[in-house]
């Protein structure tokens, strides 16, 4: 009987604190006063006004004017001419595609040999596919078929902010001028170098170019890291901000009468989270094109992504996140360059896009993705330029209902 009542007590007890408990869930519920409209209600399929799970909220939140206009799906297909695979050779990361006096333009990070990775004397090894390279450029009349041009930046003398690596290049065009931005890195390679941005410009898309004299935006310096291990890191003391590390991936449009530099953001110590790595990007903003460049307070502006591929759109930017994040794999807009919105999920993307600048932007969101360039890991050791097309999907229908309609 004693062990009866024990029991019966513990079920109360629980059934008591269960209650509570909900009660409590449901008073916080009523003390947010959310209103939900009748339509909002049968769209959603939310059972009851007064009880909302955390997903009904986030769904009320979602844009009322959501559509399927940004959604896309894609495919890859080889290119011919000097673009297409070659043993023993890097290229990739491509730039945007510009058109100058009938042909189509790219610029490319390119290298040669093998990948040793950080073993031996590092002033004599390739320790990634992206060291050790200088940025190529190449023409096509088609955008198929590509002919190799030669180099437009080679790296710099030793001992400058750019003598082992430039790579990862971005165009931009704009008052008959030509700007030519990527990434940096300066010997020794080591684990803990802090990548910068580097900027070249011309009056020509064939040169000659005039290079920066210094990086045009650099880490944060706000981090510190845990011992003295070049070849670690993952162990820190701080942080620090978003792109205490590096910063890659540079890409500058010119928006509202100003210079907007987005950029990817790695930093220091950093975790895998939602099953990605911790990528981030933000942006600097510039009066001049050739800077200075001062990063925006409200960075990151993304919680996610990997490859910087921006476009203007509406009256504000349009940004493909992808690989790595909560939200990866979105197409997001901003109306400011800065506070982007997830407008449409992606089932898959072209990874390190190169736009086609020539398209024309406002016919649909993803117009401009509907050709382009990408890169393709052939192995760890040799990657190569691929070109990539999409379509849009707006239904999504049932096999069988897709097949009636084929018939």
């Amino acid at each position: 009987m004693k062990r009866f009542g024990q029991l019966l007590f513990l079920c109360l007890f629980v059934s008591f604190f269960s209650c509570d408990k909900q009660s409590k869930t449901d008073s916080k519920i009523q003390k947010e006063k959310i209103v939900i409209s009748d339509e909002e209600q049968d769209f959603l399929g939310i059972t009851n006004k007064d009880k909302l799970s955390a997903a009904s909220k986030r769904a009320l939140n979602w844009p009322k004017d959501a559509t399927n206009d940004w959604y896309f799906e894609h495919k890859i297909h080889d290119l011919k001419g000097d673009l297409a695979y070659e043993e023993g050779v890097v290229r990739r990361d491509p730039s945007a595609i510009i058109k100058h006096n009938g042909l189509y333009y790219v610029w490319y990070s390119k290298s040669t040999g093998k990948t040793d990775g950080f073993i031996g004397d590092i002033e004599k090894v390739k320790v990634f596919p992206w060291d050790r390279c200088d940025i190529w450029y190449a023409t096509s009349k088609d955008g198929i078929t590509w002919k190799e041009e030669g180099v437009a930046v080679k790296r710099g003398e030793k001992g400058s902010y750019d003598d082992r690596s430039v790579f990862t290049v971005e165009i931009m065009e704009f008052e008959g001028m030509y700007y030519l931005c990527y990434q940096t890195v300066k010997s020794p390679y080591n684990k803990r170098v802090k990548n910068q941005v580097g900027l070249s410009w011309s009056n020509s898309p064939n040169g000659p170019w005039t290079k920066s004299k210094e990086p045009i935006l650099s880490p944060a310096d706000n981090g510190e890291w845990l011992g003295d291990d070049l070849q670690d890191r993952r162990s820190v003391v701080k942080k620090g901000d978003f792109d205490s590390h590096k910063v890659h991936d540079p890409c500058i449009l010119p928006f509202k009468g100003k210079f907007y530099l987005y950029y990817k953001g790695e930093q220091m110590g950093e975790q895998v989270t939602f099953g990605g790595r911790q990528i981030r990007h933000g942006v600097a903003i510039a009066d001049n094109p050739k800077g200075p460049y001062v990063k925006s307070p409200y960075n990151p502006i993304s919680n996610s992504g990997h490859e910087i591929c921006v476009w203007p759109y509406n009256g504000g930017i349009t940004s493909l996140i992808t690989t790595d994040g909560p939200e990866r794999n979105t197409v997001q807009w901003s109306p400011d360059g800065i506070n982007f919105e997830i407008k449409g999920a992606v089932k898959d993307a072209p990874h390190a896009i190169g736009l086609n600048r020539t398209a024309d932007n406002e016919k649909e969101p993803t117009e401009i993705l509907r050709w382009g360039l990408t890169h393709e890991y052939k192995t760890w050791d040799y990657q190569y330029i691929r070109g990539f097309t999409t379509q849009t999907k707006k239904n999504h229908g049932s096999y069988k209902e897709g097949a009636k309609k084929k018939q």
